[in-house]
């Protein structure tokens, strides 16, 4: 039997070659006098081959009936193309027909909407466009292992289901198997005590708590995993399950973690770049004109870095007329962003020193009592791409905060133990996985680099 080639290898081929096999899915059909032209892409690449059916095969009435989308394994000879636009073609001497696609195929030739692509999310991996999207993911995810791999991270996985909000924003799932219908309670309240865990648990935001816990143990480590997040917001950049990058290096300061980030950055963008250079070629044609410009403005900028103070001035100062208004003290908004990194600086920014008002009580205060060693870094057309920070190493420090933000220390016992048992200054970050692509793509909407997306009132396919 001879093996399968994916066309992706086939179109990288020096020779003519007697005898090859492909299996894939039919794009296009068109019938001469005599022979087929059949257009076949089997997901490892953007481009189709084309296929030469004559009419001297055995099944060719069966091959006249092929519709888009029916399944077909080829096997013939790999030969030069006449023709213009592609280098090879395949001479069939044989054609199996897998399965006929029903002549109801809602993918035809034309272009479809995004909107209507999402609500066939089980069929739009076999368009152009998310085909591409979703090739340049994977390479993406085998990159970040090997960016933290070639520099002695280790890999953590940290639970899925938790007892702990890490941000302290309550926007957990709850996970449970008591009936809520009939759930047992102690002075009104439902009596967690009687449910699996024996006490509320929820799905995570974050891996960073575990991550830190580790990293005080191996040294550097990275999770890579998917969080949730109950938050009711239908905007383009946020989703309910999405995927989190967060490294977590001990010994490491403020200035060692964005120094980390940015390397990071640059690495996945280039190495898409180098791996991907077909399918960004697609977005770049056709999702964002400026797409190359943006990354290659990542690869090569030395990133500017500035205290959230000093942005706030920028802002205010810059005679832009911002929907949200800009003030010490509140969160920057993505305009903010944007305004930074694509109008001021025109290039990517980190922003430090954060209000310690508007961040979580794991970071680190900084000796004005004001601000903590807070970090995010911001890239043009995406704003926040990553957020980081120092952690609190400090015993002392880290319960008076607690306790100010009316977290109970007893359910992070197990946390305040790493304070107590040989604590080191260290910091980490989180890369929002599916901002990471959105920026490498131009593709504008997270739910479109998402295989299946989960957002409020849709838990579709």
């Amino acid at each position: 039997m001879i093996k399968r080639t994916k066309i992706n290898d086939l179109l990288r081929f020096d020779t003519a070659v007697d005898e090859v096999v492909v299996k894939g899915w039919v794009r296009t059909k068109r019938d001469s006098k005599g022979f087929s032209f059949i257009e076949v892409n089997d997901g490892s690449c953007l481009k189709n081959i084309q296929i030469i059916a004559e009419s001297s095969l055995n099944n060719y009435d069966d091959i006249t009936r092929l519709t888009t989308g029916s399944a077909v394994a080829i096997s013939g000879k790999l030969a030069e193309s006449p023709g213009g636009g592609q280098k090879w073609e395949i001479q069939a001497k044989d054609i199996q027909i897998i399965s006929i696609a029903s002549e109801d195929y809602p993918l035809q030739k034309k272009r479809h909407s995004d909107e209507f692509l999402r609500t066939i999310a089980h069929l739009r991996p076999r368009t152009n466009k998310y085909s591409a999207a979703f090739r340049i993911r994977s390479e993406l995810s085998y990159a970040i292992h090997k960016f933290f791999r070639d520099r002695g991270f280790r890999y953590v996985h940290t639970p899925i289901i938790t007892g702990s909000d890490c941000e302290g924003a309550g926007e957990l799932f709850r996970v449970t198997t008591l009936d809520m219908e009939n759930a047992p309670r102690i002075d009104g309240q439902v009596d967690f005590t009687e449910d699996f865990f024996g006490k509320e648990a929820g799905l995570t935001v974050s891996g960073q708590l575990s991550g830190e816990m580790f990293a005080l143990a191996l040294g550097d480590i990275y999770t890579f995993g998917p969080t949730f997040r109950a938050e009711n917001s239908n905007t383009s950049r946020h989703a309910a399950e999405f995927w989190m990058v967060e490294p977590e290096m001990a010994f490491c300061d403020l200035e060692g973690d964005m120094d980390v980030a940015e390397e990071m950055l640059k690495y996945l963008a280039n190495f898409v770049q180098e791996n991907c250079a077909e399918d960004i070629e697609l977005f770049a044609k056709f999702v964002d004109k400026e797409l190359l410009n943006t990354i290659n403005n990542v690869i090569s900028s030395d990133f500017i870095r500035l205290p959230y103070e000093e942005a706030v001035e920028i802002l205010e100062n810059s005679k832009e007329k911002f929907e949200y208004e800009v003030s010490y003290g509140k969160d920057l908004q993505s305009e903010h962003e944007r305004y930074l990194t694509e109008k001021h600086f025109k290039k990517p920014v980190i922003v430090f020193n954060y209000p310690r008002e508007i961040k979580p009580f794991y970071m680190r205060q900084n000796d004005d009592d004001r601000t903590v060693a807070a970090m995010d870094i911001l890239v043009p057309r995406i704003g926040e791409i990553i957020g980081g920070s120092q952690r609190e190493e400090r015993l002392d420090k880290l319960e008076a905060r607690m306790q100010e933000m009316g977290l109970p220390s007893e359910d992070y016992w197990w946390y305040l133990d790493s304070r107590r048992f040989g604590s080191v200054p260290h910091s980490g970050f989180g890369l929002g996985f599916e901002r990471m692509l959105m920026f490498l793509t131009g593709i504008s909407n997270i739910r479109d680099v998402i295989p299946f997306p989960r957002t409020p009132n849709n838990i579709e396919f």
